[in-house]
């Protein structure tokens, strides 16, 4: 169901030919299935089911079998008020079993609060999965945003060697001083490093991703870019009170006030009365030195003995322990509802956060676009100019300055707005 969701949220292209390109689904999918954090939710669920099965076998008898051998030697007491020496010896088995009648509701109320918090759990699992998700989500655009940077650092160096040749032609021309050169050979430099940084960060930027997949290295590992599907804002009100009906871990803050309810049922549970059926079957087989005795058949058949009963346990004190106790289990239902609160607070506040960040996100990528074509256009201009003679080196490098920066704004500003709206998008569904 989640990887349905997020399907529909995120839009991605197709793998390419390229061996090792991932696309943001295949990213999300197998995060979910390796990600440690996930996988030790799932355990926490088994565990939870286990508490739910134990809970259950608390209705079920208790049956114990036993047998005891036993030797005396040296002087005893006798029948006649008399010590003599003489050996005994004594053989016993037998076979208890203890069924619960009634055990305060405890047994049943038990099975109620570890199906509570199985269910809380459940919804434990989701969260984690869903902070994953947006971790991949953030770390795959981080990546992108990382390679478009790699791509305008190119741009930048590329023009760097295309004014260092024009100025070498016009240095062998005669048409220019030394020092013209030096300072395009050293711009060209300084492009060099800029493209090392940016081709790093990207490094850096797959390794974080690669780390989130779990992925033992970044040999081979590639992603797919995305496009921009232009998704709608809407208000952090619309957002909040969708996700109040399905985030998970509001969900699971829901989950644990009602296993809070359930544990303060099982806490009053030891102030009801106990009930149980018993019954017995056992024989033994008993010698004394000097005395004929029953051979062990015809004993172990004249002593057979059977035993059935009831037993009744009604608490009146028990040092306040039960009182205590419910105390306690109120306690943890007040701080549930703490943590409930905290965690609908929490939510608006990222949905705001989220919302107000997409928006201006979007307004800033407007503008760095419009910026971005301005300072093309001027630079563009710039350039004829300079080729003219028209305009001097120092105008024609701060107009390449003014381009180069204002199209990574405009990337910046384009990943910003994507990963924004994709975090609105995703507590929308």
């Amino acid at each position: 169901m989640k990887t349905a969701i997020i399907s529909a949220m995120v839009l991605c292209t197709a793998l390419t030919s390229a061996a090792g390109t991932w696309t943001l689904d295949s990213c999300i999918n197998y995060a979910l299935d390796n990600n440690l954090t996930v996988k030790s939710r799932k355990i926490d669920i088994k565990s939870g089911e286990l508490d739910i099965t134990a809970a259950k076998d608390r209705h079920l008898p208790n049956v114990s079998a036993y047998a005891s051998q036993s030797l005396s030697y040296g002087r005893g007491l006798t029948a006649d008020n008399t010590y003599t020496d003489r050996n005994t010896s004594n053989f016993g088995w037998g076979v208890n079993m203890s069924l619960p009648l009634f055990q305060g509701l405890s047994a049943v109320r038990q099975t109620k609060y570890a199906q509570a918090n199985l269910r809380a759990m459940v919804e434990d699992l989701e969260a984690a999965k869903d902070n994953i998700t947006l971790n991949v989500i953030s770390a795959y655009l981080q990546v992108l945003y990382a390679g478009e940077m790699c791509k305008v650092a190119e741009e930048q160096l590329r023009l760097g060697l295309v004014e260092q040749s024009r100025r070498e032609e016009l240095l062998e021309a005669g048409k220019i001083p030394e020092l013209d050169l030096i300072e395009a050979q050293s711009q060209v430099a300084q492009n060099r490093l800029s493209l090392v940084n940016a081709q790093n960060d990207r490094t850096l930027a797959l390794v974080d991703l690669a780390q989130l997949l779990e992925l033992p290295d970044i040999d081979g590992f590639d992603i797919a870019p995305v496009e921009d599907d232009g998704m709608t804002l809407y208000s952090p009100d619309e957002v909040y009170n969708r996700a109040l009906e399905s985030n998970h871990s509001v969900l699971a803050a829901r989950r644990r006030i009602e296993a809070a309810d359930r544990n303060i049922s099982l806490a009053r549970s030891s102030y009801l009365p106990n009930l149980s059926f018993n019954a017995g079957i056992g024989s033994n087989y008993y010698t004394v030195s000097g005395i004929t005795s029953e051979s062990f058949a015809r004993q172990m058949n004249h002593n057979f003995n059977k035993s059935l009963g009831f037993s009744l346990s009604i608490p009146l004190f028990d040092a306040f322990s039960s009182r205590n106790g419910v105390r306690r289990a109120k306690i943890q239902h007040l701080n549930a509802r703490l943590q409930y609160e905290t965690t609908e607070r929490n939510l608006y506040k990222t949905i705001q956060q989220a919302y107000y960040q997409a928006k201006g996100a979007t307004e800033k990528l407007r503008s760095a676009e419009i910026s971005a074509d301005a300072t093309r256009q001027a630079f563009e201009a710039m350039q004829q100019k300079y080729d003219f003679g028209r305009a001097n080196a120092t105008e024609y490098e701060q107009a390449r300055s003014n381009y180069v920066r204002a199209t990574a704004e405009a990337v910046q500003a384009k990943y910003e707005s994507i990963l924004r709206r994709r975090i609105l998008a995703f507590y929308n569904k």
